[in-house]
């Protein structure tokens, strides 16, 4: 039987948002690595089971804020720290329903970020920290949804989409 690849979640941002952190990270982001489009990663690694759909489907809430509030030196890199109650709120909820099916590094710290600048060397990250830093002021971005893909050992495939419309009334 042939293993299936792993899976990564995201969240689906708003089209206004989704477009600026594409376009720092088309300026930004070495162009030979540059394979993805910008994007907040919630789970790295989940399985590819009718399970992990389900619980992605299941997700239902409505669509949130979250805080852009600082940029944050990743050593090779430079990225955007958000901030949301409700995202870290998500994510525990998600974290107990997929327990015992979490590699090491999405049981640990969560830090959500949006990577604009990656593989590159640690004084272009400072650089870059620096010149970003002196117009920085922070920013609101909206949550719409989830993103499931399928990682396929440098490029991802789109698997679906959980939106965040769902009102309980």
């Amino acid at each position: 039987m042939e293993a299936k690849n792993p899976l990564i979640l995201t969240v689906r941002l708003d089209e206004r948002s989704q477009r600026f952190f594409n376009e720092m990270r088309i300026k930004y982001f070495p162009p030979e690595r540059n394979l993805l489009d910008a994007h907040l990663t919630l789970f790295h690694q989940l399985p590819d089971t009718n399970e992990t759909l389900e619980i992605v489907q299941n997700s239902k809430r409505g669509v949130f804020e979250m805080g852009v509030i600082k940029l944050i030196n990743l050593g090779a890199g430079v990225a955007y720290k958000v901030d949301s109650q409700e995202l870290e709120s998500l994510r525990q909820d998600l974290k107990r329903a997929f327990a015992d099916r979490l590699i090491p590094q999405d049981k640990h710290g969560f830090r959500a970020h949006i990577t604009i600048q990656n593989k590159t060397t640690p004084e272009q990250a400072r650089l870059l920290i620096a010149e970003l830093s002196e117009s920085f002021e922070p920013f609101t971005i909206i949550a719409n949804g989830l993103d499931l893909w399928e990682y396929l050992g440098g490029p991802w495939k789109h698997r679906g989409y959980q939106s965040f419309n769902y009102l309980d009334k």
